[in-house]
């Protein structure tokens, strides 16, 4: 059978790009891509890329305080939140037109809409053309979820906060995974009074001690955090907008809603042309990346697998060097590093102190510390480095860090982790002084 392509892809994120350039570029084969929103993504465009330039900007308040403590004479006055939009808006403008450069560069055939999977092997454009390929990647990603209750058009997403008009004064942030915390201090850095509510703890499916450390961090920063709130109602008033909870009605300038995502697949025809899709829209696939449709492939937040950048280039990769390069591999999911840019960052890799302890008898490896640059400047910064240790293997299970840059930290500690790193090769490991992370192969005593 003839098709137009050897591969449609739709969705132009990070794991939809990198397959189909790979695909065309590396490998020869004919490619096209469709993108009905702007090409990169939700990282590039609306999510790690711009949040983690606002936590650049949110930090500069705090540095400028502990540069007095250091003899500068600093002050970083009013924050300008038009001029530092107007520059981020650049920032991704060029970041697209690399992406759109590198799928062009590599022979790939862009198209500016949406498309939806019309059979096995045939994609429906917006425009109407149709267009057949022998091989179909939904690569969608996934988008915020708000429930359904009254007043919940008022609300914002993730989506909204890097294209703001102007700073809220007081901002309400409902829910308790890392968007939820990363924006509370983001804001609480630029100006904004924070206020959060869950249902319950927050980060709460992180290791529980370092959670709690952040989430005192917060509070102590001036976020009013409180759990057990359920938004019942938002009403729009002349003065804001008035939330309700039980008996508890307060009024804010704007209400994020940071309650999870959920995979980008309504009205994508995926049903319609037989492919399985999970309770919460996943495409499921198996450790191919390939549906129950043979023809069909899914990557990224769409299959709901692992929700991170990296992991959907990884998967992209994989699919195109598999299906087009002859070199088939399947991408390995465990032991997956992380980071939440919380103030103080979090970096973790691998089990949580508590998910270890119900698998097998463990040993907890942890130190607590006031950072030199910290203690210098009489701040009241608290790291944490965490091991969790196999007493059986002696193999380290996860590694947890708490600490200024703790995201650059976890990387290199992931290295040990993923090769199967016992507790004695980390102490054989010399120190590198002074440092805060030379407390990862210091720590010489189990504390529980």
């Amino acid at each position: 059978m003839s098709f137009d392509l050897d591969l449609f892809v739709i969705g132009g994120g990070s794991g939809g790009v990198r397959a189909a350039r790979i695909a065309s570029g590396e490998h020869g084969a004919r490619v096209a891509i469709a993108e009905e929103y702007r090409m990169g993504g939700t990282c590039v465009i609306r999510g790690c890329v711009p949040k983690k330039l606002m936590v650049y900007a949110s930090s500069f308040p705090a540095l400028a305080e502990e540069a007095r403590a250091y003899g500068w004479s600093s002050d970083v006055g009013a924050f300008d939140w038009t001029a530092f939009r107007t520059k981020l808006d650049a920032e991704l403008d060029r970041l697209e037109a690399i992406y759109r450069k590198g799928q062009v560069g590599a022979g790939v055939t862009v198209y500016d809409q949406r498309a939806t999977v019309a059979g096995p092997h045939e994609v429906a454009l917006a425009d109407g053309r149709r267009l057949s390929a022998k091989h179909i990647l939904v690569a969608t990603g996934g988008r915020p979820f708000v429930p359904d209750f009254p007043g919940s058009e008022h609300v914002l997403t993730s989506n909204d906060m890097f294209r703001l008009p102007s700073l809220p004064k007081r901002l309400l942030i409902v829910g308790g995974g890392f968007v939820a915390c990363e924006f509370a201090c983001i804001m609480k850095g630029l100006g904004v009074m924070v206020t959060v509510w869950n249902r319950s703890n927050l980060l709460r499916v992180f290791d529980r001690e370092c959670a709690e450390l952040i989430v005192n961090k917060m509070s102590e920063s001036g976020i009013a955090v409180e759990a057990g709130r359920v938004v019942e109602r938002i009403e729009k008033g002349p003065n804001g907008l008035s939330v309700t909870s039980g008996t508890v009605s307060e009024t804010f300038d704007a209400v994020l809603y940071a309650t999870g995502r959920m995979p980008n697949t309504e009205g994508l025809g995926l049903e319609e042309a037989g492919v399985n899709l999970a309770g919460n829209g996943a495409v499921v696939v198996d450790d191919w990346s390939q549906s129950n449709v043979p023809s069909i492939y899914a990557v990224g937040d769409v299959t709901d697998r692992i929700n991170l950048t990296p992991v959907a280039i990884r998967d992209g990769h994989a699919f195109a060097d598999t299906i087009f390069g002859g070199r088939p591999r399947a991408v390995d999911h465990e032991l997956v590093a992380s980071a939440v840019f919380t103030q103080p960052e979090f970096g973790t890799v691998g089990m949580t102190e508590d998910a270890a302890r119900a698998i097998e008898e463990i040993e907890v490896y942890a130190a607590r510390f006031r950072p030199m640059r910290s203690a210098f400047a009489g701040g009241d910064e608290r790291v944490l480095m965490k091991l969790i240790v196999s007493k059986a293997t002696r193999r380290v299970l996860g590694c947890h860090i708490v600490a200024p840059d703790a995201g650059e930290m976890i990387q290199l500690a992931a290295v040990a982790v993923k090769m199967g790193a016992t507790k004695e090769q980390f102490d054989a490991t010399c120190a590198v002084h002074p440092t805060m992370a030379e407390e990862l192969v210091t720590m010489r005593h189990p504390v529980r």
